[in-house]
C-alpha cells in the first residue's frame, strides 16, 4: 500500500470514530426518507458511512445567513449518497462546496449567440450545478421532495446527477462509464428516449416524464435519474432501455429492492 492510500484509509477511520453521523439523528432521517425504505440494512448501514465522510469532506454554506441545522445536514448528505452506493465517494471529486438557500434563487446569466450577441437571462430555480464549483439547492425544495417522493422528483439527486456526468468535463448526458458499458447502447438508449420525449412535449402531449427532461441532454440523463431512485416503477414503464443503462451505471436497480 502506498503512503498517500494509507493516509487516505487513516483519515477514514479517523473521520469514521470521531465524527460519525448520531445514530437517533440517523433513525430520524431514515425514517423521513422514503428514497430509503426499501435499502437492507447493509446498505443502509453503507450509506450512512458515506453519507459522514462526504459531510467531512465538503462545506456546507447558508445563503443569506440561512441556518443549516444537522438534520438539514444528513438529509442532503444522506440523497446525495444514494447515487454513488455503489460508485464510492470519488465519484464527488473536484469540488468542495455545497451553498443552500432557504428557498427558491434567482440566477443571472450571459449567453452568446452564434452572430456573438450577448443576452442576459434570469431564471428561478431550485438547484444549479457548477462545472467544478459549488452545488447549489433550495432548502425549501429538499424538504418539499421528503412528501413527494413518487412523483419522481428529487431536487438532490438531480444536482448531483449532474455533478456525475460533470466528471469527464462537460455536461453532455455522458458521465464516465464502467468498462464493461457500450457507449453505443448508452446513446441509443438515452438519445431515442429523449428525442420521443421532445417529440411530445412539441406536440403538446401528455408525459409521463418530467418535460423539463427534454432541455437538454444533460436535463435528460438528470431527471430520469431522479426517476430512478425516486420513482423507478414509472422510469421502467416508459423508458425500459434507459432503466437497464442506468442499472449498469449506478450498479443499483431499485426495483429489485421492492421484491
Amino acid at each position: 500500500m502506498n503512503i498517500i492510500k494509507w493516509l487516505k484509509n487513516r483519515r477514514i477511520r479517523y473521520t469514521l470514530r470521531h465524527h460519525p453521523i448520531p445514530f437517533d439523528l440517523w433513525k430520524a432521517v431514515t425514517r423521513k426518507l422514503v428514497l430509503l425504505h426499501d435499502l437492507s440494512s447493509v446498505e443502509k448501514a453503507h450509506l450512512r458511512v458515506l453519507a459522514t465522510l462526504f459531510i467531512r469532506s465538503k462545506t456546507f454554506t447558508g445563503a443569506h445567513g440561512f441556518q443549516i441545522t444537522d438534520e438539514m445536514l444528513v438529509i442532503i448528505a444522506t440523497q446525495a449518497a444514494l447515487p454513488i452506493l455503489k460508485l464510492g465517494l470519488d465519484y464527488y471529486n473536484g469540488w468542495i462546496e455545497v451553498i443552500v438557500y432557504p428557498g427558491a434563487f434567482r440566477t443571472n446569466h450571459n449567453n452568446i449567440d452564434p452572430s456573438g450577441l450577448v443576452s442576459s437571462e434570469s431564471n428561478t430555480l431550485s438547484g444549479e450545478s457548477w462545472l467544478r464549483g459549488p452545488l447549489i439547492l433550495s432548502w425549501q425544495d429538499v424538504e418539499h421532495d421528503l412528501h413527494a417522493p413518487h412523483l419522481g422528483h428529487n431536487v438532490v439527486i438531480h444536482e448531483f446527477a449532474h455533478k456525475l456526468d460533470m466528471l469527464d468535463g462537460s455536461a453532455d448526458g455522458l458521465p464516465p462509464l464502467h468498462p464493461q458499458m457500450k457507449i453505443k447502447q448508452w446513446a441509443d438508449a438515452l438519445s431515442t428516449a429523449y428525442e420521443v420525449l421532445r417529440q411530445q412535449v412539441a406536440h403538446h402531449h401528455r408525459t409521463r416524464i418530467n418535460a423539463y427532461a427534454a432541455t437538454t441532454p444533460a436535463e435528460f440523463f438528470a431527471v430520469v435519474s431522479e426517476y430512478f431512485f425516486a420513482a423507478p416503477d414509472i422510469l421502467k414503464q416508459h423508458c425500459p432501455s434507459v432503466y437497464l443503462q442506468l442499472t449498469k451505471f449506478y450498479l443499483q436497480d431499485p426495483l429489485v429492492r421492492r421484491k
